[in-house]
C-alpha cells in the first residue's frame, strides 16, 4: 500500500507545463506524478534541472492526449510532451524485466500500480512522488534518508546493483554532491558487486566520474577507491594511493593529496580533472634514495602521458583533454619572480592554459605539508603580481603579439618558408628578453640582419 504524506507538509512548486501535463492526464481519468530526481531537489530546496513525469496511462494514450509529443523511449514506456519549446519526459508505470547486460532490462512491463514503479528505482531518495492532489509518495522513506543523510537502495541492494551496475558508481557520485553517507548494506553490495562496472560503456563511467569530481566532495573519490569501483574503472587511481611520499614537502600519500588537492580548486571541469591527474605519473617514477627520501623526477611528463591514456579512454572531449593535459605538464614549471621568466613560461605553456597555472600550484601547495608553505605561497603572489603587470602592460608573449607579421617580411622581401619563421622565431626571442625592442623599426632592420646572416 502506499504511504502518502501530509500534503500540505511537503508543498513543491511544479512548472506550469508540469503542472498542465499531470492535470490533462488526471482529468483524462488517468493518476500522473512528478517523479525521482526532481522531487528529490525540490525536497532538498535545489532547483531541478529536468521534471520527469510517471502515469498510469499508456504511450498511445499519453500521445493521444496531447497535440505534440516525441516517441524517445517508446519501446521503455517514455513518450516526451513538447511545451513550447522544452519537452517534458512521460513515463509509464511499469516492472522491468530480466537485466542482461547489466545495465539495461531486456523487456518492460506495463503496470497500474506506482508502488510497483517506484520499486524498481535506484535508491530512496530518488523513488519519491508528487502531485498537487495527493502530495508527497513516499514510500520507501526517501525523507527519512534524507534527514539521515543516507544513499540507500530501494529493496534489496544486491539486487538493485545486479540489475544495473552504472547504480553504483551514482551511490558514490550522490554521497559526494550531498554530502551522504552510504548506507552498510548498500555500501557492502558495492564491495560485492563493484567488478561488473566492467560491463559499463566508458561514457557513462565518464558521465558519473566527472559529476563526481566536480561535486561538492571531490574527494569522496576515496570511497570509490576502498569499495572496489576504481579498481574496475581508474586503476592508476589506486596506484596513486598505494603510493607514499616520504618527503618534507609531502604529509599524505600520492593519492590523498590528490584528493586534497581536488579540494582546493573551485568546481571547474578542466581544474578538477588537472588536479586529478597532475602527480598520477608519480608511482611510476617513484624512487626512494639512501636516506629514505622519496623523489618524483620527471612526474609531470609522465602525468602527462597517463592522462592522456586515461582520459582518452573514458572519451572525454579533445578540448578537455588538451586543457588538462597541459596544464598536467606544466604544474610543476619554476617560473622564476621576473619578467622576462613570466613571458617566457607564458609563451611555453599558452596563453589560454597560463592564467589557470597559478589555481593549480595554489592547489597543490596546500596539499602539501606545511614545510616552506608561507614561502611558497608568498611566491606565488609574487608570480601572480607580475603577471598581471605583463597584462596590463600588453607585452609581447607571443607571435601575434610581435610589432611585425610575416606579411610585413615577405613586403620586405623575404621569400615565405622556412627560414622566414626562423626568423620570425628569432625576433621573437628578442622581445621575450626585452618587451621594448617590439617596435616595428626596430624588427624590421634586425630581420634583415638575420636574413642576411649578421
Amino acid at each position: 500500500m502506499t504511504i502518502k504524506t501530509d500534503k500540505d507538509k511537503f508543498f513543491i512548486s511544479l512548472p506550469e507545463p508540469v503542472k498542465m501535463i499531470i492535470k490533462t492526464l488526471q482529468q483524462a481519468g488517468f493518476e500522473a506524478y512528478a517523479v525521482g530526481g526532481c522531487v528529490r531537489d525540490s525536497v532538498l530546496g535545489r532547483v531541478p534541472d529536468d521534471w520527469d513525469i510517471t502515469t498510469s496511462a499508456k504511450p498511445s494514450q499519453v500521445k493521444e492526449l496531447f497535440c505534440r509529443t516525441v516517441d524517445t523511449g517508446i519501446k521503455h514506456g517514455t513518450v516526451t510532451v513538447m511545451y513550447g519549446k522544452e519537452g517534458f519526459e512521460v513515463t509509464t508505470y511499469r516492472v522491468d524485466g530480466e537485466y542482461e547486460d547489466g545495465r539495461h532490462p531486456k523487456e518492460v512491463t506495463f503496470t497500474a500500480s506506482l508502488e510497483e514503479d517506484l520499486k524498481r528505482r535506484d535508491f530512496t531518495i530518488n523513488a519519491m512522488a508528487y502531485n498537487e492532489t495527493d502530495g508527497l509518495v513516499d514510500i520507501f522513506d526517501g525523507i527519512g534518508d534524507i534527514k539521515r543523510k543516507v544513499i540507500r537502495c530501494v529493496g534489496n541492494a544486491q539486487e538493485r546493483f545486479n540489475e544495473d551496475a552504472l547504480r553504483m558508481m551514482r551511490a558514490v557520485r550522490f554521497s559526494a554532491q550531498l554530502g551522504y553517507d552510504i548506507e552498510e548494506k548498500t555500501k557492502a553490495a558495492i564491495c560485492a558487486l563493484a567488478e561488473n562496472l566492467c560491463k559499463i560503456s566508458a561514457e557513462r563511467v565518464q558521465i558519473e566520474l566527472l559529476k563526481l569530481v566536480v561535486s561538492p566532495h571531490p574527494d569522496y573519490l576515496r570511497i570509490a577507491y576502498e569499495t572496489g569501483i576504481t579498481a574496475v574503472v581508474f586503476p592508476e587511481f589506486d596506484k596513486m594511493m598505494e603510493t607514499e611520499q616520504r618527503n618534507p614537502h609531502h604529509c599524505y600519500s600520492v593519492g590523498e593529496h590528490t584528493l586534497c588537492s581536488m579540494r582546493n580548486v573551485p568546481p571547474d571541469k578542466v581544474l578538477r580533472l588537472t588536479m586529478l591527474f597532475h602527480d598520477i605519473g608519480k608511482p611510476d617514477v617513484a624512487f626512494r634514495d639512501e636516506n629514505g627520501k622519496d623523489h618524483f623526477h620527471g612526474h609531470p611528463e609522465k602525468s602527462r602521458e597517463i592522462a592522456l591514456k586515461v582520459l582518452r579512454r573514458l572519451k572525454f572531449d579533445n578540448d578537455t583533454i588538451e586543457k588538462v593535459c597541459t596544464l598536467c605538464r606544466y604544474h610543476d614549471y619554476k617560473i622564476m619572480p621576473e619578467e622576462s621568466s613570466m613571458r617566457r613560461a607564458m609563451n611555453r605553456i599558452g596563453t589560454g592554459s597560463f592564467p589557470a597555472i597559478f589555481q593549480v600550484k595554489r592547489a597543490d601547495a596546500l596539499a602539501q605539508s606545511d614545510y616552506l608553505r608561507r614561502e611558497k605561497m608568498e611566491e606565488l603572489d609574487e608570480l601572480e603580481k607580475i603577471y598581471r603587470r605583463v597584462i596590463d602592460e600588453k607585452q609581447c608573449v607571443v607571435l601575434k603579439d610581435l610589432a611585425i607579421s610575416g606579411k610585413d617580411l615577405i613586403a620586405a622581401g623575404m621569400k615565405p618558408g622556412k627560414k622566414l619563421g626562423e626568423v620570425l622565431g628569432m625576433l621573437l626571442e628578442e622581445v621575450l628578453s626585452d618587451p621594448e625592442k617590439n617596435n616595428r623599426e626596430y624588427l624590421l632592420k634586425q630581420a634583415d640582419a638575420y636574413r642576411q646572416g649578421t
